[in-house]
């Protein structure tokens, strides 16, 4: 158990190289973007996304190295998982903007830890204001987008999860006696599908009997949006937004008096574990169509290489028969005409080899996943 320990703590304190190399490598086949193997700090790693909407509204990073802008460090790995609605425009924004600002305020408390996070989390928030601040006049829309923000960040053999929205973190733990591995789900969802987050808005706004309200059989926050806690969706944040020349469909009949969502993300901390095999991040679209404890089996009685794309696979093909489809002619469904089947989809897997010593790991890492690029029309 000491040795597992120093040797995750190694890899939070001594780099493996100087500088950052950036790993932008990954395949497209159709839809799929994937990279099927790569190494991190402390093992290897999948990934994989299938677009569906017409401009992909999910957006990922994996960054191993690293985690403050000191040499002295911290170092280790960084997963963020950001499923955007409404548009692309502020996945794509915390992709640009979260890690930075974790790695400087990691510098600042020359550790890694919840508060620096939540900061990170904070001032990404504050960022994306200042953007629909400055587009609003001209792009209303602008405060109707908004993402979900999963992020874990493995340092000095500790977990660090965060979640804001309805992406997952799970982790598949083996058990000793049997040597299966039991699926634990380690992030908190803000999603009014749960009853217990329907509780929380009550609470939170006791004088407001539509908080929440069930639309066409679906759970929504004043009948507009699914998720209780996000980055952007300033319309239901800050009343100068939710006003014309917004869309009439976006906005209230009364006032907002205070932020009906919120940016505040829900961390948790855990220390790792010799038991503690791989880890699944995944925006809600593979938790639509697989259970944990699916997805955990599929990780732990199949080859690492490509398994995050054979998550998704799996993913897709059980959306395929909901629809009493094959799923070759899924396949053939082109983006935006797709979104009907199944959501933008992305994973990544994440192997926690605690017998690797992090000095023989090579560079650093920086990776995102990647959309279709698709010429501009003339």
């Amino acid at each position: 158990m000491l040795t597992t320990l120093m040797k995750l703590l190694s890899s939070c304190l001594w780099p493996s190289a100087s500088g950052r190399s950036v790993d932008s490598t990954g395949k497209h086949d159709g839809l799929l973007w994937y990279k099927d193997s790569g190494q991190h700090l402390l093992g290897d790693f999948s990934m994989a996304v299938v677009q569906a909407n017409n401009l992909l509204e999910d957006q990922s990073q994996v960054e191993s190295g690293p985690l403050s802008t000191l040499d002295s460090g911290p170092y280790g790995t960084f997963i963020g998982i950001y499923d955007g609605h409404g548009g692309p425009e502020t996945s794509r924004f915390v992709n640009d903007h979260l890690f930075q600002h974790l790695k400087r305020f990691a510098a600042e408390e020359a550790c890694m830890s919840m508060e620096v996070i939540r900061k990170a989390y904070e001032a990404t928030e504050e960022g994306f204001l200042g953007v629909v601040t400055k587009q609003w006049p001209v792009k209303p829309l602008i405060a109707a987008v908004g993402s979900c923000c999963l992020v874990g960040v493995i340092c000095g053999g500790m977990l660090y999860i965060a979640n804001v929205g309805d992406s997952r973190a799970v982790l598949g733990r083996a058990m000793r006696a049997t040597g299966e591995a039991i699926a634990l789900q380690l992030s908190a969802e803000h999603n009014v599908s749960i009853e217990s987050v329907r509780q929380e808005m009550h609470s939170l706004h006791p004088d407001d009997s539509h908080i929440v309200v069930l639309k066409h059989n679906v759970w929504r926050v004043k009948g507009l949006i699914q998720v209780s806690r996000s980055i952007g969706d300033m319309y239901l944040k800050k009343a100068e937004f939710n006003r014309e020349p917004l869309y009439t469909k976006y906005r209230l009949r009364e006032p907002i008096k205070r932020p009906i969502l919120s940016g505040e993300p829900s961390i948790t901390e855990h220390e790792l574990q010799p038991q503690d095999q791989f880890l699944i991040f995944a925006s809600d679209g593979l938790w639509e169509q697989l259970s944990n404890q699916e997805a955990v089996d599929i990780v732990q009685n199949h080859p690492r290489n490509g398994i995050a794309r054979r998550l998704v696979k799996t993913a897709m093909q059980a959306a395929a028969k909901k629809r009493e489809m094959r799923y070759s002619d899924l396949m053939k469904i082109e983006r935006g005409v797709r979104r009907h089947f199944h959501d933008d989809i992305t994973v990544v897997v994440i192997y926690l080899d605690t017998n690797v010593v992090s000095s023989a790991k090579g560079p650093p890492l920086s990776i995102r996943g990647r959309g279709m690029t698709f010429p501009k029309k003339l």
